[in-house]
C-alpha cells in the first residue's frame, strides 16, 4: 500500500516533528437471541485511515475513508493545520513526546478457526439450541444470547521508519436466563468476556451445558433470601466478579492521563497521583498487578500501541506498593517516566488515540490453596460470582460493587445462596484487606470489550484477570 508511505513524506515536508498514520479495517458482526426469535444479525464494516501531526507541542488528528492520493495528502495538510491551532491555543503547556525507535513488524492474533468464516447459519442454530436448553427449565421466562465478533486489519506508518502490520480479532458469547417466582424476577448470566482467540473457543465452551447451569442458578436465586442489614463481614470473589472491581479501582486510578488530570472534565480523575509512586500502600503485601499487553488471548495484546510502541509487562502494583502506570509517548515524559509503556490505543480509524488500561491482572496466591480450602477457613461471610452493579467516585477512591450470584458463608461452608447483595469500600480499604489469593491453577481472565472513555467516547478492550481472593471486614448488606 503506498499511502503510508505518501502520507508520511508529506507530513515531513510539511515540518511535523512527528506523524503517524493509521490505516484500519474494522469488521463487527453481532447477533442477538431473544428467546427463540432472532432479535439482530448484523456485519459492518468500518474502512479508513487517522493521521497524527506534531509539531510545537501540540498534536493534530484528521481522518478519511477516501483512498486517493489526493485525499491522503489533504488529510495530512488538516492534521497540521489542527496542530498549529492547537499549539497557539495551549502555549504556555507543551507536550513532550519519550523517545521510541521505528519498527519494521508483524502481528497476527492466533486462533485457528477465523469466526468470520464459520457460516452465520450455523451459529445462529447453535444459539437456538443453547437458549432451547434454558428454556426447558420450567421457571425461565427469557433467555437472550448476545454473541460479537470483532475484527481489526491495521497498517500502521510513521516518520520515525515504523512500518507495522497488525491483525486482530476477538470474540465473546454473553447467556442470560431469567427466573420468574412469586411476584420476583433474577437473572443470572454466563460472561467471561472477550478472548482474543478463534471459534475454537465457542466449541470447547460446551454452551449447552453452561445454560442448563445458568437457568438452574437463575431459579435458585429468584427463590434465595436477602442478606438483611449492612454489616462487617469477609468477601470471597471469583475471578469474573473481581475483572469488573480492578478495573474500576485498579486500572482507571493508574491511566496516567487521568492522573495527570487530563480526564477531569468527563471522567474524572484519580487519588493515586505521581507522589505516592514507590511508597504508596495500595494493597497488602501479596497484592501484585501486572500490566501485560503480551498476555496471551488478552484483548489489549495487539503487537504494538497506537503509538507505535511494542507491548510490555511490568508492575503497576509491587508487594502492595504502587509502582507505576499506564502510560503514553504523550504522558511519560510529564512524571520523569524514561519510555511509554504502550498504552496508547483507538478504537476506530478516526478516533484519536488515547491513554487506556492495558490488560491487568492480579498475580495468584504464591501458597497452594483452594477455592474449597479459602471456604473451608471463613466463619462469616458472603461468596460472590460474576458482575452485577457498579459505582464509583470521580477520585476512584469510594465504590459501591454488586454480583451475579451469592452464597452466605458460615462457619466454613456454603450456608445458603441469596440475592441483591452489595458491598461498599474504598481504595485503599480494600485492597489492604486482601489476605488470601488462591494459587495458580484457579486464576482466570476476564476480557472487558465496553471500557468508555474520551470525548467523543471510544470503547476500548482490555482484559483482567485473578484467582478467588478473600477481603476481610468489608461492609455487606443486602439491597431492595
Amino acid at each position: 500500500m503506498r499511502f503510508p508511505d505518501l502520507a508520511m513524506n508529506a507530513a515531513q515536508s510539511l515540518g511535523a516533528e512527528y506523524a503517524d498514520i493509521r490505516v484500519q479495517k474494522t469488521t463487527d458482526q453481532v447477533i442477538f437471541l431473544r428467546n427463540l426469535s432472532l432479535k439482530n444479525t448484523s456485519t459492518n464494516v468500518l474502512n479508513g485511515y487517522g493521521v497524527r501531526f506534531f509539531k510545537d507541542g501540540a498534536w493534530g488528528f484528521a481522518h478519511s475513508n477516501v483512498f486517493t492520493d489526493e485525499a491522503v495528502l489533504a488529510t495530512v495538510k488538516r492534521a497540521a493545520e489542527i496542530a498549529v491551532l492547537s499549539a497557539s491555543v495551549n502555549k504556555a503547556k507543551k507536550l513532550r513526546l519519550a523517545p521510541e525507535r521505528g519498527y519494521i513488524a508483524k502481528y497476527e492474533t492466533p486462533v485457528r478457526i477465523d469466526p468470520q468464516s464459520v457460516p452465520l447459519k450455523e451459529k445462529i442454530e447453535l444459539m437456538l439450541e443453547v437458549n432451547r436448553a434454558m428454556l426447558s427449565f420450567e421457571g425461565i421466562r427469557q433467555a437472550v444470547f448476545y454473541l460479537v465478533m470483532h475484527k481489526d486489519e491495521k497498517v500502521f506508518a510513521s516518520t520515525l521508519g515504523s512500518r507495522l502490520e497488525l491483525n486482530t480479532q476477538w470474540i465473546t458469547p454473553m447467556l442470560t436466563a431469567t427466573a420468574v417466582w412469586e411476584g420476583d424476577s433474577q437473572s443470572r448470566s454466563f460472561n467471561e468476556g472477550g478472548k482474543a482467540v478463534g471459534w475454537e473457543w465457542i466449541l470447547d465452551l460446551n454452551l449447552v451445558e453452561k445454560a442448563k447451569q445458568i437457568a438452574e442458578e437463575a431459579l435458585i436465586k429468584v427463590k434465595a433470601d436477602t442478606l438483611g442489614p449492612e454489616t462487617r463481614r469477609s468477601l470471597i470473589l471469583d475471578p469474573i466478579h473481581l475483572g469488573l472491581t480492578m478495573h474500576e479501582s485498579v486500572g482507571h486510578p493508574t491511566e496516567l492521563d487521568r492522573v495527570l488530570g487530563w480526564e477531569a472534565d468527563y471522567a474524572g480523575i484519580s487519588f493515586a497521583t505521581p507522589e505516592k509512586l514507590k511508597t504508596y500502600q495500595y494493597g497488602s503485601e501479596i497484592v501484585n498487578f501486572m500490566g501485560d499487553n503480551t498476555l496471551e488471548q488478552g484483548l489489549a495484546t495487539l503487537g504494538f500501541d497506537d503509538d507505535g510502541v511494542p507491548g510490555q509487562k511490568w508492575y503497576i502494583v509491587k508487594d502492595g506498593i504502587l509502582n507505576e502506570y499506564g502510560s503514553t509517548r504523550d504522558t511519560a515524559l510529564e512524571i520523569g517516566l524514561e519510555a511509554s509503556r504502550g498504552c496508547n490505543r483507538a478504537t476506530y480509524y478516526y478516533d484519536q488515540p488515547i491513554n487506556r488500561i492495558p490488560n491487568l491482572y492480579l498475580l495468584p496466591g504464591k501458597k497452594e490453596l483452594t477455592p474449597a480450602e479459602l471456604i473451608a477457613d471463613t466463619e462469616d461471610g458472603v461468596y460472590i460470582q460474576g458482575q452485577g452493579s457498579f459505582s464509583i467516585d470521580q477520585h476512584r477512591l469510594n465504590f459501591q460493587f454488586g454480583g451475579d450470584f451469592f452464597w452466605e458463608i458460615k462457619n466454613g461452608k456454603l450456608f445458603r445462596p441469596l440475592k441483591k447483595v452489595l458491598y461498599k469500600s474504598c481504595n485503599p480499604e480494600f485492597w489492604n484487606s486482601c489476605d488470601a489469593i488462591c494459587d495458580e491453577h484457579w486464576w482466570r481472565p476476564f476480557g472487558v470489550i465496553n471500557c468508555g472513555k474520551g470525548q467523543p467516547s471510544q470503547s476500548a478492550r482490555m482484559t483482567h484477570g485473578a484467582a478467588p481472593a478473600r477481603f476481610r471486614n468489608i461492609r455487606v448488606g443486602g439491597s431492595q
